[in-house]
């Protein structure tokens, strides 16, 4: 069995884009911003709400764009793309995101800071956030009786 700080380490999240590494070299946050919008448009999807870098907009919309594309049709199984979705991030981004995807849904969610985008694209609305976790060990069970 693992320690609780081993399986700690393996939920910590990868820093893939530390600080303000993830832009482009050179370029400004409008530069990324027009780029972004460029993509969207290519990929015919329609941006509602992110708070998020743009570079990992970018890879949430190509990663759900090839994922439609290559989907059974001529209905794909949603379940099967949030998941798709969800362990894409998990893999890249760290631990912890969550993926809704549908035509129609009400949501209010709790995100991490940097983790929160929502877009459309065909007619499916899909809501991916990142949320955090904690590790719950026997010793903060034995606190809280």
């Amino acid at each position: 069995m693992e320690d609780s700080q081993g399986l700690k380490e393996k939920q910590e999240p990868k820093r893939r884009f530390p600080s303000n590494e993830h832009r482009s070299k050179g370029k400004s946050p409008m530069e990324d911003q027009l780029k972004l919008a460029a993509i969207a448009i290519n990929l015919d999807v329609r941006l509602r709400s992110s708070d998020m870098p743009v570079c990992m907009q970018e890879h949430a919309l190509r990663c759900t764009r090839h994922l439609l594309d290559s989907a059974p049709k001529p209905q794909p199984s949603l379940t099967h793309l949030a998941r798709a979705i969800k362990k894409e991030f998990d893999s890249v981004y760290g631990l912890a995101w969550q993926c809704v995807i549908g035509t129609s849904f009400g949501s209010f969610v709790t995100h991490s800071p940097g983790g929160f985008l929502y877009f459309s694209i065909d007619s499916f609305s899909i809501l991916l956030f990142k949320t955090e976790v904690e590790l719950v060990t026997r010793e903060d069970l034995g606190q809280k009786i």
